[in-house]
């Protein structure tokens, strides 16, 4: 699938809501202070999904990154491979790159996968150092959006869909790398049979190899409760998406809306959960830079190191 194609379906997603001294003593007391003021600091922690920043990257991607670096981020999700490249880097330039600037690439967001052209896409993702293979939403044209009513579902069945990532999932760990299946809201909402997307693939997913990164703006938009699933299904979201909704049920900066964080994080030994992403689809006329400045300060506030 071409990049227009997988930014058009990602587009999508938004609108269903419509960043020398004097003397050795003065020296001394400068080096000290300078000592200081370097403790002082926090050291990067936390991950950025760049699709928040999705625009910068697209023009200009290596200074989007140094920003990104400069905001306290330690490690970042990507959402952009076309023709064998992230963001128009080599899957070895990627990652030496992202080294330069004390960054790693923990996932990817890889929503144009197929049986077909999984093999090379696995490889250049663990080329590019990223250990995480996350399908975004259900692949291979079984995604849907419904433009009147912006809402989200899937054509085909629960069992089809399993089918598949079970073996994609066999296809990553046969590479070295870990699947996880990202989560909206229509996958926590009962079907026209009743059955609940995610609670059948949690049940008929092999575990060994298909886990889940749980985004839970979406979570607690479908109206379900992330402390449930981490209790009835424990230690299957190995990675969380952060994001905050504000009074309108939009995206908002982590810490400046309405979802618990620091409730959910003391639950993260249940949910599995082993690294997590800000990231805010949209940022409604907030400068995207602005918004992932206000979302780390609010991981540090709640908590999340």
């Amino acid at each position: 699938m071409k990049r227009h194609l997988f930014l058009s379906f990602t587009f999508l997603l938004a609108l269903v809501l419509g960043f020398t001294s004097c003397s050795t003593k003065k020296s001394n007391e400068g080096n000290a202070e300078a000592a200081d003021t370097v403790q002082a600091m926090p050291a990067s922690f936390g991950g950025l999904a760049l699709y928040t920043v999705r625009d910068s990257m697209a023009t200009d991607p290596k200074a989007t990154l140094q920003a990104v670096a400069d905001a306290g981020y330690a490690y970042l999700e990507a959402a952009n491979y076309e023709e064998g490249k992230f963001y128009g880097m080599a899957p070895a330039d990627f990652k030496a790159y992202l080294a330069t600037l004390g960054l790693t690439a923990k996932s990817a967001h890889m929503g144009m996968v197929t049986l077909e052209n999984a093999d090379q896409l696995i490889a250049d993702t663990k080329a590019a150092g990223i250990e995480y293979f996350v399908i975004p939403v259900p692949p291979m044209g079984m995604f849907t959006v419904n433009r009147e009513t912006r809402t989200m579902g899937m054509k085909g069945t629960p069992a089809e869909l399993a089918t598949i990532i079970n073996t994609l999932g066999e296809k990553c760990k046969a590479a070295g790398l870990k699947l996880l299946y990202h989560n909206h809201d229509f996958e926590f909402k009962p079907m026209e049979d009743g059955t609940v997307l995610i609670d059948f693939l949690l049940e008929n997913c092999n575990a060994d190899v298909v886990n889940f990164q749980m985004d839970l703006f979406w979570v607690t938009k479908a109206g379900a409760d992330p402390l449930a699933y981490f209790e009835k299904y424990p230690g299957r979201f190995k990675a969380w998406h952060v994001k905050d909704m504000n009074a309108e049920g939009n995206f908002a900066p982590v810490g400046t809306g309405s979802i618990d964080f620091k409730k959910i994080l003391a639950a993260k030994a249940q949910s599995g959960m082993e690294f997590y992403v800000v990231e805010q689809d949209a940022t409604f006329g907030l400068p995207p830079f602005e918004a992932i400045n206000i979302s780390h300060k609010g991981l540090a506030d709640i908590g999340f190191k």
